[in-house]
């Protein structure tokens, strides 16, 4: 099936609460950055606030958004943007 049928099976049910993780080198706008991208495409999830974790080392740092999905494109479209900026490390 192709990603534009409207009946593709998703093991996902929408809307929904879903967490958007991306984790890349730690700097002072990391987490806006983050933030932006996903902004342009969801709203967050009510009350859930963005989290921000160090590595270690604090070398990295890993965001956590919480967002309302609405479908499955939505999904894809952030994970696209995320994995296109280069300071983003993995999206997950």
């Amino acid at each position: 099936m192709s990603s534009q049928e409207p009946n593709r099976q998703s093991l996902l049910e929408f809307p929904c609460r879903f967490p958007i993780k991306a984790m890349g080198r730690h700097s002072e706008d990391f987490q806006k950055l983050v933030t932006r991208i996903v902004l342009e495409h969801a709203e967050l999830w009510p009350d859930e606030p963005i989290r921000s974790v160090p590595s270690k080392a604090g070398n990295f740092v890993s965001v956590t958004a919480v967002i309302e999905a609405r479908s499955q494109q939505q999904l894809d479209a952030i994970y696209s943007d995320l994995t296109d900026c280069a300071q983003v490390l993995m999206a997950l």
